[in-house]
């Protein structure tokens, strides 16, 4: 088919040219969310204590980017591998 159209995608782990519709390589996507349980609020018995941490927290945000802030609290990943790096990269993903 041969468009300009077309999608060009690379292998993320080797660089290898990837090909849509030959079924030679794997889409995968990653998504990873920080810890959604509540903060553990015990031994913070004292409201200004905690409203001074909070205060913290909030300066510290302060400088930091909608990107950075968001990037500490979700973020996904779409990935492409051709078949030799997704067999490779599926038997021990976190290397």
């Amino acid at each position: 088919m041969g468009t300009d159209d077309e999608t060009f995608l690379l292998c993320h782990r080797c660089g290898r040219e990837l090909f849509p519709g030959r079924g030679d390589f794997y889409v995968v996507r990653i998504e990873a969310i920080a810890d959604p349980s509540p903060p553990e609020l015990e031994g913070w018995v004292d409201p200004e204590e905690l409203a001074e941490k909070i205060d913290e927290l909030i300066d510290q945000m302060r400088g930091m980017t909608e990107r950075e802030l968001m990037d500490q609290v979700y973020r996904r990943l779409t990935l492409h591998l051709c078949g030799d790096c997704y067999r490779v990269w599926i038997e021990d993903p976190a290397r």
